[in-house]
């Protein structure tokens, strides 16, 4: 199920929008050995970043196969061999990965689907005790370049909520990573 007022600018003006390794970074991933899992990689923006940051497997999720080609072409370049992107509708299916199985999820700019909460639920599944989700989305601000439109552009309140509803336990305080996204960080509790 694509994701409601979802579709990637070009690649050059989505990567203008972010330094990865400092978002990465200000949402609390931790370098290591770590399996990761990023839903709704796009270009592989994020996933790419985090393999290079950690030496565990990056389990990189989108349901366009166009996306997936260029994530793990990008990884190949870059001679990131703990990279595996794959085609899969996560919304419908979940991830696929084993309960508890990864230290740190990527929701980013994903949280305007129809049912945001059963995302939220999969990554709790899937996170270890102590695991993070790092969010990220477009501000609540209509002279953003990007993003869904406001009507359904979740606000930082609605995604702690989201997340407290299933039992994730807000880390930090929200993240500015401007000039047109904000960040928060959760922990599942154990």
């Amino acid at each position: 199920m694509k994701i409601r007022d979802s579709g990637m600018p070009d690649a050059a003006l989505w990567e203008s929008f972010f330094e990865p390794a400092l978002v990465l970074r200000r949402l609390a991933f931790v370098s290591g050995s770590q399996e990761v899992a990023d839903l709704g990689c796009g270009y592989g923006t994020f996933a790419i970043a985090a393999a290079q940051l950690t030496a565990g497997r990056v389990h990189a999720f989108d349901i366009e196969n166009e996306m997936v080609d260029v994530t793990n072409t990008r990884a190949r370049r870059l001679g990131l061999s703990n990279v595996s992107a794959v085609e899969r509708d996560f919304v419908a299916e979940g991830t696929g990965l084993s309960d508890a199985s990864v230290g740190y999820v990527m929701l980013f700019n994903i949280l305007h689907a129809e049912d945001a909460v059963s995302l939220v639920r999969e990554t709790f599944r899937i996170l270890e005790p102590q695991g993070v989700l790092g969010v990220i989305h477009w501000i609540h601000d209509a002279g953003t370049p990007r993003g869904p439109d406001l009507s359904i552009r979740p606000r930082p309140e609605q995604c702690i909520a989201w997340a407290s509803e299933i039992g994730f336990v807000l880390k930090d305080p929200q993240a500015s990573l401007p000039p047109y996204h904000y960040g928060l960080v959760f922990r599942k509790p154990g």
